[in-house]
């Protein structure tokens, strides 16, 4: 009754990524037919989480549920509200939206592209979202009761969406204390000014 055929896409090599990771090893992925949530607001969500870690983008995905922070809408703005929250993104008008399903089903996907990294063995703490994409998927059909005895076509815009998420490495390069720290030129001159005053 849910309309999966469960024979469908399970068998290895035949569903093709738009694009590879580029080291497997270090790499999950994850992804969505048919979802039942708007295109629009799924590519707005997926922009706002591209290159972040996964606990950060899981963190934001349920402040964002929870109307906490918001989604800057960048592209699919029609009859978009403005709200403060957009303030702390860099978009024109501060348009920003909270689409509560299509963040709960990215998020859906990200748990399982977690578990798939634990299968896997990797660090699930230092994966990043490296690549995700959205795409349209075919409009699904229903009727919309009008004046007059007419009937007009009352179409939902799913989506599919496939992620793939890459372990970073977490060791930062410690710096040299004996290298000379550098100055800027107004400090400098702040310093002489000091000790010319003195």
């Amino acid at each position: 009754s849910s309309g999966i055929n469960a024979e469908w896409p399970l068998r290895p090599g035949m569903v093709r990524y738009a694009k590879e990771a580029e080291n497997p090893a270090k790499s999950v992925k994850a992804r969505g037919f048919h979802l039942r949530t708007h295109f629009k607001t799924s590519r707005e969500v997926a922009q706002a989480i591209k290159g972040m870690h996964l606990r950060k983008a899981q963190k934001y995905l349920k402040d964002v549920v929870g109307k906490k922070q918001i989604i800057p809408m960048r592209r699919f703005m029609g009859g978009v509200g403005r709200h403060a929250q957009t303030k702390a993104f860099n978009t024109s008008g501060s348009l920003g939206a909270w689409p509560k399903k299509s963040a709960t089903i990215v998020l859906d996907l990200l748990k399982n592209a977690e578990s798939n990294a634990e299968v896997k063995g990797l660090e699930v703490d230092s994966l990043v979202v490296e690549y995700i994409q959205v795409n349209r998927a075919p409009q699904m059909r229903r009727r919309t009761y009008r004046a007059h005895g007419r009937i007009n076509p009352f179409m939902c815009s799913p989506c599919h969406i496939e992620m793939i998420l890459t372990e970073t490495e977490s060791v930062v390069a410690k710096e040299d204390d004996d290298a000379p720290k550098k100055k800027s030129k107004k400090k400098e001159a702040r310093a002489r000014a000091r000790l010319g005053a003195e």
